[in-house]
């Protein structure tokens, strides 16, 4: 397998985001982040525990606000034409609606520095670093959001002329999840009324962004990304594929359906209907939205099986712990059909989108000896996941790109930094980079 077999327009790119990387959590201007807080927020009733593993703060990560252009090159050594990045909302707006010029000089050189490397810069408005002070107004469950996200999205569509490439939100299924309803993520809320405001909001926001955008510019490309995973019953037994069609509701389909016209499968899950609850009449036609690209991210596979103990769903899912030894850094299960399934699965709603890979990789707890970090096991994952994907370009899906996630080693959330996504190793003290084999085995593939 050859990276020509894949087309000669077909885009390679590598991604980060601003939260996992930059550090200079207040620097220049920034102000704090809900990630921020959230970092140094504690639990527990009798002893204080923090949220996140070995009270590790964000504001430690990679210094790519400092180190932008060393990445860049390595990026551009590894044979990469694309770089996706996005852009801290609390760096260009600080208290919510005052712009600092300090933290739109940072982006425009970054970009500036992209267009001169000959690197085609993708920005994603959002990736889940929501500025401090607007959580405090309610955040994503409060719909003000729209306007919120509005004012953010003029002013950098606005300052940033340079970039053709859009996304508007990175996964909303994670930090709508992980964040409003199990309280894992940042900002720490629980509950489904929570889960069910924020989600419609960031549904909604998906289109108003695209629309606001393409007003401003319509010759600008607009996407947004969403968290795909790959579901599968334990079983065949009925009551295990019914489990299993939930999960897939309710992991897949509940935050990608209503983005293509198809509305919220309120139908199918009794408690879906609580949605209605915060929706208004002009939400339906305001929900579906022609994107010039979906941007799919997908890692892995999840099992689940019929759960009678579960009172509202009854489902329960499988631990891959369980099932397989072939584990990442993040104990998510390594099975590269997941990628070919997830492509088919896309394709098969016909929506005439394209669609982009915009991150797939490996967690490993990498070490460096001798100078070297030999992450083999992160390229087979690479070579197994890219053949899979070219299977499904073979069979029609029209996919027009890859993106690697990481770059670099970054700030992996709630897990602090001991699991390793990137292709570049960072010394998390010295923020030295080395080039792992894994981006020696990029240069060679796309080279």
């Amino acid at each position: 397998m050859k990276s020509e077999d894949f087309g000669e327009t077909f885009i390679w790119g590598a991604a980060i985001s601003a939260a996992q990387t930059e550090s200079a959590a207040l620097a220049d201007g920034k102000g704090m982040s809900i990630w921020d807080e959230f970092c140094q927020a504690q639990k527990g009733f009798f002893t204080s525990k923090f949220k996140i593993k070995n009270r590790q703060h964000l504001n430690y990560s990679s210094d790519f606000y400092i180190h932008f252009k060393t990445d860049i090159d390595l990026l551009k050594s590894m044979g990469f034409k694309h770089f996706r990045f996005s852009i801290a909302w609390s760096r260009i707006l600080p208290d919510g609606e005052t712009i600092n010029l300090q933290g739109i000089a940072f982006y425009q050189e970054v970009i500036q520095y992209c267009i001169d490397s000959e690197i085609e810069p993708w920005v994603t408005l959002y990736h889940w670093d929501l500025p401090a002070v607007l959580e405090k107004k309610g955040g994503w469950t409060n719909r003000a959001i729209l306007d919120w996200f509005a004012l953010y999205a003029e002013v950098c569509v606005t300052y940033f002329k340079q970039v053709k490439y859009w996304m508007v939100l990175n996964e909303p299924s994670v930090f709508v999840g992980a964040g409003y309803f199990f309280g894992i993520h940042a900002p720490g809320k629980r509950g489904f009324d929570n889960f069910f405001k924020a989600m419609h909001h960031a549904n909604l926001c998906i289109g108003h962004i695209y629309r606001l955008i393409k007003k401003i510019n319509p010759q600008l490309q607009v996407g947004s990304t969403f968290s795909f995973t790959h579901i599968e019953s334990i079983d065949d037994q009925k009551r295990n594929t019914q489990a299993a069609s939930i999960a897939d509701l309710l992991i897949n389909r509940l935050f990608f359906e209503p983005i293509i016209g198809l509305g919220y499968p309120r139908e199918e899950l009794n408690i879906l209907k609580q949605i209605e609850k915060h929706t208004r009449i002009e939400d339906a036609a305001n929900l579906g939205v022609p994107l010039d690209f979906i941007g799919i991210q997908t890692y892995t596979r999840e099992v689940f099986k019929w759960n009678p103990l579960n009172p509202l769903l009854k489902i329960k899912q499988v631990p891959a712990q369980q099932r397989t030894k072939q584990l990442t850094a993040m104990n998510w299960e390594v099975y590269p059909p997941s990628i070919y399934h997830v492509l088919k699965k896309i394709a098969a709603y016909n929506t005439s989108i394209p669609l982009i890979i915009t991150e797939n990789g490996m967690a490993l707890k990498d070490e460096m000896v001798g100078g070297v970090v030999n992450d083999q096991r992160r390229i087979e994952y690479f070579e197994k996941h890219l053949e899979q994907v070219s299977r499904a370009m073979e069979e029609g899906v029209d996919l027009r790109g890859y993106f690697a996630w990481s770059l670099i080693d970054n700030f992996e959330w709630a897990e602090g930094y001991h699991p390793r996504f990137g292709l570049v190793h960072i010394d998390f003290i010295t923020k030295q980079r080395t080039m792992k084999q894994s981006a020696y085995w990029f240069k060679s593939f796309l080279t």
